[in-house]
């Protein structure tokens, strides 16, 4: 039989979705998790020491080969991938959804203040949300949360991983270094004083 590692080199390099444990178990029966947890770890360790243009991630529940985030300019010029637009009112109510879930619509629609029912058509048919089921109260609404393409197109491990308030907060402060510039008040950089 071949080296486990490179059987799970060769299911993550056909797969097209993100490769789960469960998933490589059921292909591998007499293989243990421990076993196929360190090979995958091995695989991870040798595509980080090599620092080429594929690494092996862990996303959306599972693991999936990836090229590096620096060759993405290169790579649209040979392959013209379709870009999943979404309008900033679709974006604010899949982040509704991704940090509220489960969510009912009307719930959505209290917290943007309107109709919402085109837009959560619309992330239904890009699998970006799915209907968890029905609420067990007066009407039976739908509820809805995100799917694991949702955290496979956004780069996530699982829905823990989206940023906490401070995270987003924090990304508007300035650093501790521009706290401590001090410029005389009559001091305006040109470009040549800032070289």
């Amino acid at each position: 039989m071949p080296e486990l590692k490179s059987i799970i080199e060769s299911f993550l390099f056909v797969s097209e979705e993100p490769l789960t444990l469960e998933k490589m178990k059921l292909a591998l029966p007499e293989t243990d998790v421990k076993a196929i947890k360190e090979a995958i770890q091995m695989l991870k360790d040798e595509y980080d020491h090599r620092k080429g243009s594929i690494c092996l991630v862990e996303v959306a529940g599972g693991y999936q080969l990836r090229t590096r985030p620096e060759y993405a300019d290169w790579i649209r010029k040979i392959i013209q991938p379709f870009a999943q637009r979404l309008s900033p009112a679709a974006l604010e109510t899949l982040a509704i959804i991704a940090y509220k879930q489960p969510i009912m619509r009307s719930d959505i629609e209290h917290i943007r203040g309107v109709d919402a029912g085109g837009i959560i058509r619309m992330l239904l048919d890009r699998k970006l949300i799915k209907i968890l089921g029905r609420k067990e109260i007066p009407g039976r609404p739908l509820i809805y949360a995100t799917t694991r393409h949702f955290l496979e197109i956004f780069g996530l491990r699982d829905i823990k991983d989206l940023p906490v308030p401070k995270d987003i907060s924090d990304l508007g402060k300035p650093t501790v270094e521009a706290h401590e510039m001090t410029f005389p008040n009559n001091f305006i950089p040109t470009p040549d004083e800032n070289t």
